[in-house]
């Protein structure tokens, strides 16, 4: 599991879910489920079938303006495993996930005007996509390396678990092709999974030789692809989507359960950010209360913190002209170098980088 640690207090975040919405909170349009739904139709699964236990009826998937949980698309998976869907399914959901589906942040993506952008901006903002796993990426000599980080492991069956580690390698196969054209395949898939028969469906459907029981799930592409041009490449509309992007997921977060109070107090005094013990005083709880209800929420307090001055900090950056130290000063950092050093972090790049978006 990922550890962050906070420039300033050396405190260590465990819990690989900070920073997703909380498996019950209603923030995303139902398009997966909807594309769940119509790919295992053919195989004599039902509707009511899929959305058993979800809470869901036919009609709100069909609402765009409907709004579905990462629960509830785990709890559809389930169905279908249960009823008979086999991997063959999984990627075939995957292989119908393409970036189009995915609203502005799918947009977006198709619009960076590099694949390395792409990349970035996959994993920044993938709260918006009902992520099942959580995107991490990085260059190792010749290639260029996603990972898919099973977040959710803990509330999924071994089976459901191998669906969607399947589903996921599909959907990211078929969203490089949808931005970078569909000569661009990867060079090998890696397997958290033990070998099973399903083998030669696996490199058949990702176009590479696959390797199983490995240490992480991830998928490898020739490191050239970084430099590539998206057909669709476009830095102006990729810029005016991104703000979009950052205020969608800004308003999942401060609208959700306890940890949207947590926000929005922080948002208040963000150059005086108050401890987690002055914090659950001035929201009426014990500190170990809050502790226990943002864990609950899948975040923690410093998880908190941390996105909102990452928040702020690009925000007076991006839209004023106050030099560094005050912009330091203005989201909780004792001086610059904190500050260039979370930048770093936050987005690996610089403030100057983000001043000349």
């Amino acid at each position: 599991m990922a550890i962050a640690i906070d420039d300033e207090t050396g405190s260590a975040e465990p819990n690989g879910r900070a920073g997703f919405p909380s498996l019950n909170q209603r923030s995303f349009a139902p398009f997966k489920i909807a594309t769940v739904i119509d790919t295992v139709a053919s195989r004599g699964i039902a509707p009511e079938t899929v959305l058993e236990r979800t809470g869901l009826t036919l009609a709100e998937v069909r609402d765009p303006n409907a709004l579905t949980s990462i629960g509830q698309y785990l709890i559809a998976c389930e169905n279908i495993v249960a009823a008979g869907a086999e991997f063959a399914d999984a990627f075939a959901i995957g292989a119908r996930l393409h970036l189009s589906a995915y609203g502005m942040y799918g947009y977006a993506l198709m619009c960076s005007p590099s694949m390395r952008d792409f990349f970035d901006f996959a994993v920044r903002y993938q709260p918006l996509a009902t992520p099942t796993v959580r995107l991490e990426w990085r260059s190792e000599g010749d290639v260029a390396i996603w990972r898919f980080r099973e977040i959710y492991r803990d509330v999924m069956s071994s089976g459901v678990r191998t669906f969607l580690v399947r589903q996921q390698m599909k959907m990211t196969f078929t969203h490089i092709r949808d931005t970078a054209g569909t000569d661009n395949l990867p060079v090998r898939a890696l397997f958290a999974l033990p070998e099973d028969p399903h083998a030669a469906g696996d490199e058949r459907a990702l176009s590479c030789p696959c390797l199983y029981a490995q240490e992480a799930n991830e998928l490898h592409y020739p490191i050239g692809i970084l430099d590539q041009t998206p057909e669709l490449g476009n830095s102006l509309t990729r810029t005016m989507l991104e703000q979009t992007c950052e205020r969608l997921i800004g308003q999942s977060r401060i609208s959700s359960g306890l940890s949207g109070e947590v926000y929005q107090l922080l948002l208040n005094a963000p150059s005086q950010l108050p401890s987690m013990t002055s914090a659950a005083a001035q929201l009426g709880l014990q500190e170990r209360t809050l502790r226990r209800h943002l864990a609950a929420e899948d975040t923690t307090y410093g998880a908190i913190v941390d996105d909102v001055r990452r928040k702020l900090a690009i925000e007076y950056l991006q839209t004023t002209r106050m030099s560094v130290d005050d912009v330091a000063w203005k989201v909780g950092f004792s001086d610059s170098a904190n500050l260039r050093r979370a930048i770093r972090r936050w987005t690996g790049g610089t403030i100057s980088d983000i001043r000349s978006k």
